[in-house]
C-alpha cells in the first residue's frame, strides 16, 4: 500500500509558474515505482498530463510538452511537476498516480485505469 498526498496548488495568472509535490508514505519500495500526474477539469474526464519511471524516463502530453517538468526525489519519496507558461486551460483538479512492480510498459501510461493509488488532488487554477 502507499498514500500520495500532493500540495503546490492554488491560483496564478496565465504565464505564471507552480511546482506541485506528490508525497508518498508507507512500506513500499518507492524507488522502483512509476509515477504520473493526471488532471480532470470540470466536466471533462481524467487525462494524462506526465509520468516518470522508476528508470526516470518522462513521457508528457502533447498539450503541456515544454511547459511542464516531472521529476522524483526517491530520497524524499516526492515527485514533482514544474508547470510554466500555465494556460487558463490548464485549470483542473491535479492527481498523483503510483504504478508499483511490476510496472506498466510505457505505451499503458496514458490510461488512468491502469495506475493502482492515487492521491486525493490539489486545484490549479489559472486566470487570464
Amino acid at each position: 500500500q502507499v498514500q500520495l498526498v500532493e500540495s503546490g496548488g492554488g491560483l496564478v495568472q496565465a504565464g505564471g509558474s507552480l511546482r506541485l509535490s506528490c508525497a508518498a508514505s508507507g512500506d513500499n519500495p518507492f524507488s522502483r515505482y512509476n509515477m504520473g500526474w493526471f488532471r480532470q477539469a470540470p466536466g471533462k474526464e481524467r487525462e494524462f498530463v506526465a509520468a516518470i519511471s522508476w528508470s526516470n524516463g518522462r513521457a508528457y502530453a502533447d498539450s503541456v510538452t515544454g511547459r511542464f517538468d516531472i521529476s522524483r526525489d526517491n530520497a524524499k519519496r516526492t515527485v514533482y511537476l514544474q508547470m510554466n507558461s500555465l494556460k487558463p486551460e490548464d485549470t483542473a483538479v491535479y492527481y498523483c498516480a503510483a504504478d508499483p512492480p511490476p510496472v506498466l510498459i510505457r505505451s499503458a501510461w496514458r490510461d488512468s485505469h491502469r495506475w493502482d493509488y492515487w492521491g486525493q488532488g490539489t486545484q490549479v487554477t489559472v486566470s487570464s
